[in-house]
């Protein structure tokens, strides 16, 4: 498969079991347990439990934050240079945790996770929304015995949670930060979110979710076109016109049946992706985005923003199409806590909370202090 499975080396994960006694009732109403999450930790808890900084990634991210490519970890953590011994995530004062998010792929239960049949839940895994993972955040701070966060911090759906988590708990939430994300899924984001889903089902591997039942093969290619959907969204028109000014591939010419530079590129990264993940959590937590409204059931996404207790810092990313500035100014706007808000440059787009370390680091250590 795509995506870790157990008898996979461990490489730095741990792991935890939350909901064993008792399953988690989910928005859906189905109940769903035990739940196993994968983290990976820096630092040291101190003595009072004070110095806890939660990171939640993002959409296709993992707990693998920081470290390097070894048994277990196909890549580099995904903020790797902002954590560690006097980096802005400071290990020598910081315990730093991030958790790998439930419906995940990455040793947290998920579609490819074993039923109690034996075989995969592929299809028959629950609908779970951004709730539904804090959720089973909470209960592992819990298990840690950590009852205060000194930070949460996400970017993307890892905002999503950190959002979720400061209006949910919101006296264990001390100071938020949240980097290209929004409070609402909004039409366009879920139509594009539908498309890319729609792209995966197609693929005629997909059999309705249960693909990895019997042998059978994985949508690969669904899956690596609904990631060039994604990465059309985020906003790279920028660096796209940089690195490739609509250049053939090689010295191909595009009209004798070559492709243009750009193509290669987004089949490669698509193959990538589709390499390292499992095309039905691809879904699970693509729906689940398409889910997140922090208004839901509390009067209103304004009025739930009232209920944000923590300093809160706003990182915007100016050439971010999928989660443009206006949604995080819109969220600045509606709380009333203290906030600060940023907006950095990049030619990434909405990845720019991934590659924008030099930018990151001052307002890290800002926040933190």
């Amino acid at each position: 498969m795509a995506c870790w499975r157990s008898g996979d080396p461990i490489g730095e994960r741990r792991f935890a079991t939350v909901f064993a006694d008792q399953p988690l009732k989910l928005e859906c109403g189905e109940h769903f347990g035990p739940i196993t999450l994968a983290y990976e930790s820096w630092g040291e808890l101190n003595h009072t439990r004070s110095n806890a900084i939660l990171l939640l990634h993002g959409f296709t991210g993992d707990s693998h934050a920081a470290g390097s490519v070894g048994p277990g970890h196909g890549q580099v953590g995904w903020w790797d240079g902002l954590i560690g011994p006097g980096r802005p995530l400071d290990t020598n004062s910081f315990f730093v945790l991030c958790p790998n998010a439930f419906g995940g792929c990455h040793g947290s239960t998920g579609p490819g996770s074993l039923a109690p049949d034996g075989t995969p839940y592929g299809s028959r895994f629950p609908t779970i929304t951004i709730r539904d993972l804090v959720a089973t955040e909470i209960a592992l701070a819990e298990q840690l015995g950590i009852t205060t966060w000194h930070a949460v911090v996400g970017g993307s759906m890892g905002g999503m949670r950190a959002l979720e988590w400061a209006i949910a708990r919101p006296h264990a939430v001390n100071r938020l930060m949240v980097m290209a994300t929004t409070a609402y899924a909004t039409a366009e984001q879920i139509a594009l979110h539908h498309a890319q889903i729609r792209a995966i089902a197609l693929d005629p591997h997909f059999r309705g979710g249960d693909y990895d039942q019997d042998g059978g093969q994985e949508p690969r290619l669904g899956l690596s076109l609904a990631r060039s959907l994604a990465v059309l969204s985020y906003g790279y028109e920028r660096e796209f016109a940089g690195l490739f000014h609509r250049r053939p591939e090689g010295d191909n010419n595009p009209l004798s049946h070559g492709r243009y530079a750009i193509e290669a590129y987004l089949d490669e990264d698509g193959d990538w992706l589709a390499q390292r993940f499992d095309a039905n959590s691809y879904i699970a937590l693509t729906k689940a985005m398409s889910h997140h409204d922090v208004g839901r059931g509390r009067g209103g996404v304004e009025q739930a923003l009232t209920q944000v207790k923590a300093r809160t810092r706003i990182v915007s990313i100016r050439s971010d199409r999928l989660f443009p500035p206006r949604l995080q100014l819109e969220m600045a706007q509606a709380l009333r806590c203290g906030v600060t808000f940023t907006t950095i440059d990049s030619n990434h787009g909405h990845d720019g909370f991934l590659h924008e370390h030099r930018q990151l680091a001052p307002v890290i250590r800002e926040m933190l202090g």
